[in-house]
């Protein structure tokens, strides 16, 4: 079975005293004490990020480790990764992230991984990510459509609530049919694929949402039923 949790915003690097989106990830895997892998190429493997990244769950019921393409653990990437259970990737630069994959084979083996079972998550970038499109500041000021790697059909949008300009800049797209169709999430949302369909949508705040954006004569914003996971 194929999945991927896609996170608008959240998780350990946005709600360090809120676990229930990483705990709910975790969970997926259905398994004690799972491998968890953290990817933050988009951050330029930020030394901060992996620190918090291994503070956290290092606190939980799993094996973390990490990926860095700018000091490897090992020459067999491919290796590496299909032995995880559950990838995860952190936010960031989407074009860099894309760009640094790509030069390492890493998009293959995410493919492969995925095909295999290994649960795909990420949070913002790591979110766009495995979209066909995405809406990325990652050219620098202003929001833009980005071409990602299609394992899901459609656009995402990320922190639709909480960056001021990312709902009117998503809308505007779609309406210029600059992007496709597809799915935005507010911070505190994450939105779970089973293939290519939604199986579940989670939130660790009672008021975050995830919507459908669509076009037919105009711009059609349908909110998603959300499920609220509860005060951790």
């Amino acid at each position: 079975m194929r999945q991927i949790i896609a996170l608008g915003g959240g998780g350990f690097s946005m709600e360090p005293d809120n676990p229930l989106l990483d705990l709910y990830i975790l969970k997926q895997a259905k398994k004690a004490n799972p491998q968890i892998c953290f990817v933050p190429t988009a951050s330029g493997d930020s030394d901060n990020y992996i620190s918090r990244y291994y503070n956290f769950f290092n606190q939980l019921d799993c094996e973390p480790s990490h990926l860095s393409l700018f000091a490897p653990p090992t020459r067999d990437l491919e290796s590496f990764i299909l032995e995880k259970d559950i990838i995860y990737v952190g936010g960031g630069n989407t074009k860099n992230l894309l760009a640094l994959w790509k030069e390492w084979g890493l998009d293959n083996i995410l493919r492969k991984a995925w095909d295999q079972g290994v649960i795909l998550a990420g949070v913002s970038a790591g979110s766009i990510c495995w979209f066909e499109e995405g809406v990325t500041d990652s050219f620098g000021d202003g929001l833009e459509p980005i071409n990602c790697l299609g394992l899901i059909q459609g656009s995402n949008c990320p922190h639709y609530d909480g960056e001021v300009e990312r709902r009117s800049a998503f809308h505007k797209l779609v309406e210029s049919k600059k992007i496709q169709s597809g799915i935005a999430a507010d911070d505190g949302v994450a939105i779970h694929y089973t293939e290519q369909g939604i199986s579940k949508i989670v939130s660790s705040r009672p008021s975050a949402k995830a919507y459908s954006v669509s076009f037919d004569t105009k711009v059609i914003e349908t909110e998603l039923p959300t499920e609220f996971l509860g005060v951790y």
